[in-house]
């Protein structure tokens, strides 16, 4: 099922012709769509351009410029990885992990939107985020500006500051885990618009889990947790990939968000791995 439009919708009437529009083209919230639209129009051929955009198969998320995310309006620019609504469960996890002044890393990060959702459930945390797309960071960065965080580009570890290796305590990844073959089925406004980096997990959709595991130990704090968003049908593979590195390992379901979380936790006793109840 399509996730439903975000932000909390404006109320009023808009258009007949202008629902038919968006309809027509395959949107299946029109009317929400419509009312989110016509509030971020400033002029009339404004909106006739938003309409436009959207009629074109540009995300919802790209044409207004921002994506609402664990109740936080969070900037999302044009080809940027728009946040998935069932990745505030990823949030969710991690959120029980955090304290006063832990160390976190939104790897992966996209636009931010993990990193600023948990600078908003503890604002003390000291956080940093990268990703090797220049243009997600930029958005990270403007997002992350207003809770203290900062935004790197790089690949995976190598971007982040040599301080918080062996001192971070949450590391946590909404990694590309789709796999190569499964792109050309994916929906055309994540497969036109969305950075491909952002999508596609190699063969088994597990390659940048594998890279986040091997180096985890070395960034981790005794105790540290690594936490990576997965498909149900890749967490046998994704929990023997971090046990394989000496991690303890625990799967979060929600069947609500339907979406898996596989978290590796840095205690050396690497035991197999067990399933959290569904939330």
């Amino acid at each position: 099922m399509p996730e439903s439009p975000i932000g909390s919708v404006p109320s009023g009437p808009v258009p007949e012709a202008l629902v038919a529009r968006l309809r027509s083209a395959g949107c299946v919230f029109a009317e929400d769509e419509a009312r989110l639209l016509s509030d971020a129009a400033r002029s009339p051929s404004d909106l006739e351009d938003l309409v436009q955009q959207r009629i074109d198969g540009r995300p919802l998320e790209h044409v207004l410029g921002w994506a609402e995310f664990c109740g936080l309006r969070i900037s999302v620019d044009a080809d940027v990885f728009v946040p998935r609504r069932r990745t505030e469960f990823l949030v969710h996890c991690a959120s029980e992990l955090v304290a006063p002044g832990s160390f976190v890393v939104d790897m992966c990060c996209g636009c931010g939107a993990v990193g600023a959702a948990l600078a908003a459930v503890e604002p003390t945390i000291c956080l940093h985020a990268a990703d090797v797309d220049p243009a997600a960071v930029r958005c990270a960065r403007r997002n992350l500006e207003r809770c203290g965080g900062d935004a790197h580009c790089g690949d995976l570890f190598a971007a982040l500051p040599d301080s918080m290796r062996g001192h971070t305590d949450v590391i946590v990844a909404n990694a590309p885990y789709v796999p190569t073959a499964a792109i050309a089925t994916m929906p055309s406004e994540a497969r036109l618009h969305e950075p491909r980096v952002a999508l596609d997990g190699g063969a088994d959709g597990l390659d940048v889990h594998r890279r986040l595991a091997v180096s985890a130990s070395e960034w981790l704090a005794p105790g540290g947790h690594l936490l990576m968003e997965a498909g149900l049908r890749q967490v046998e593979a994704a929990t023997g990939i971090l046990a394989a590195e000496g991690l303890t390992t625990v799967v979060h379901r929600s069947d609500e968000f339907d979406v898996t979380v596989v978290v590796g936790v840095a205690d050396g006793r690497g035991v197999p791995s067990q399933i959290a109840p569904s939330v």
